[in-house]
């Protein structure tokens, strides 16, 4: 154990092999042009991630800076980009809702950083006692079973924002919480639902029109070149329409919802605990957990899918190592008033698809993204959270792949039933209680029910296929 720490604190480790290999000029100016397209992408990702999940806008920005240097330098892969992710929005969302108060709407962050600091502890010793290989015995049927789920549950959060119906939703909303007594997960399915249906004839045009367009230049941009910022673009297109077609005075900015963007970006934020009762002690147990099998899949799987899109032949990846590194991630990003991220596969892929070939793009990243944002600042808060709706029903419609569903079916009636079991459960309790009861299930029934060999259940989804506009990483 002593040895597999020493090697793991050390950050120059054989990821870098290309800097010695060729000419480390070229290999440095491939990395550099690959962190300046990512930054650029990831700026409006990460925050509409950081506002869909009840945080400010520049947590996102912030926490996805410090996530890739971290994860750049200790994590276990050459290629992964670290950020924020879909898969944690629900998660976060209902933390920040159950512990928001009419004073302090973000009173739950001391909690999640809590919550987050014990986890990355536990990735860590679970990293040094070599446990990477446990993500390996998640089922590939669950796996896109809940990454159907989170999609659909991302989609619901963002109507009223692309309706233009978000602030009376809200209000409703957190009303009918304080009513209900509810804890996590938040709000409920059927409560959305009807918060939907109630102002759904309140809806502007205007709203639904940015939306729209800023949906179809993210998805054909990337399909013209993965060169192109599209996220980056298509919100610098909305902000246009806006002052072309009107003032904008009907429709909500991200200035007017969350004020002025700082740019001292690195503000420390410390754990607490509101309250030592039974239900707060509950919920922190609830989102460590969630936060550690979040972290654990989701970044072994982002990091298996960029060796295979690499064509990596040298150093593969080393879960042990990528475990230790999204356990730093964990501890140190909410720490500089983030949240919990983990490996992006969005950004992976294009990451490698634009010539990343060392951990350097990651750091470059965040170097450069701090820089972009910085200079950006006070032109980020003109976007109108359309805008940021439209990204991220991108964001969702791409998560689900029917290449990946088609995998399941082709397992048979055991896992098709498992996957669709997964993210009903999901969409209509939450994350942790849809997967961990699907698993239960599949440990319970697949000795009976399982029609395929041990090595097709254990694929290994490539989750991200089309994010990037290009489909044809499915068929690898």
């Amino acid at each position: 154990m002593l040895h597999t720490l020493k090697q793991f604190i050390n950050p120059f480790d054989a990821r870098f092999e290309d800097l010695r290999r060729g000419p480390w000029h070229l290999v440095l100016l491939r990395d550099f042009s690959a962190g300046l397209i990512v930054a650029m992408m990831a700026i409006p990702l990460a925050m509409g991630f950081a506002m869909a999940s009840g945080l400010k806008p520049e947590q996102g920005i912030v926490g996805g800076a410090v996530a890739g240097l971290v994860g750049s330098l200790f994590g276990g892969s050459k290629y992964q980009v670290y950020g924020p992710t879909a898969a944690f929005i629900p998660l976060i969302a209902g933390l920040m809702s159950a512990y928001a108060t009419p004073e302090n709407p973000y009173a739950g962050h001391g909690l999640l950083v809590l919550a987050s600091m014990i986890a990355g502890i536990i990735l860590m010793l679970m990293g040094v006692s070599r446990l990477g290989k446990l993500a390996n015995l998640v089922p590939h049927s669950i796996v896109v079973g809940f990454t159907i789920g989170i999609a659909v549950t991302i989609a619901l959060s963002q109507v009223g924002e692309v309706l233009g119906i978000g602030a009376e939703m809200e209000t409703q909303l957190k009303k009918a919480m304080l009513e209900s007594h509810a804890s996590l997960p938040g709000h409920s399915f059927a409560t959305k639902l009807l918060a939907i249906w109630q102002h759904l004839g309140e809806y502007r045009g205007e709203a639904l029109l940015l939306a729209l367009v800023t949906f179809l230049v993210t998805k054909y941009l990337l399909k013209v070149s993965i060169y192109i910022p599209a996220p980056l673009v298509a919100i610098v297109a909305g902000i246009l329409l806006v002052r072309v077609l009107s003032d904008g005075s009907d429709l909500t900015l991200i200035g007017t919802k969350f004020g002025q963007i700082p740019t001292d970006f690195f503000v420390l934020t410390w754990p607490s605990l509101p309250s030592w009762n039974f239900e707060v002690l509950r919920d922190l147990a609830y989102f460590v957990v969630a936060i550690v099998f979040v972290s654990g899949v989701e970044s072994l799987l982002c990091s298996r899918m960029a060796d295979r899109l690499a064509d990596n032949r040298g150093t593969p990846f080393n879960p042990d190592k990528e475990f230790w590194g999204q356990g730093l991630v964990q501890v140190f990003v909410p720490l500089l008033n983030g949240f919990p991220h983990t490996g992006a596969l969005a950004r992976t892929a294009s990451n490698i698809k634009v010539g990343a070939v060392t951990p350097l793009a990651g750091i470059f990243k965040c170097v450069l993204k701090l820089a972009l944002a910085f200079f950006l600042a006070r032109y980020l808060e003109l976007v109108p959270m359309a805008c940021i709706g439209g990204i991220l029903m991108w964001v969702a419609g791409n998560m689900v792949k029917p290449a990946e569903i088609r995998q399941v079916l082709a397992q048979g009636w055991f896992h098709a039933g498992l996957m669709s079991y997964t993210a009903v459960a999901v969409i209509v309790t939450d994350f942790l209680t849809g997967v961990l009861s699907a698993m239960v299930l599949y440990g319970l029934l697949f000795r009976f029910f399982n029609e395929t060999s041990a090595e097709e259940v254990q694929l290994v989804p490539v989750v991200e296929l089309a994010t990037t506009g290009h489909g044809e990483a499915g068929s690898r």
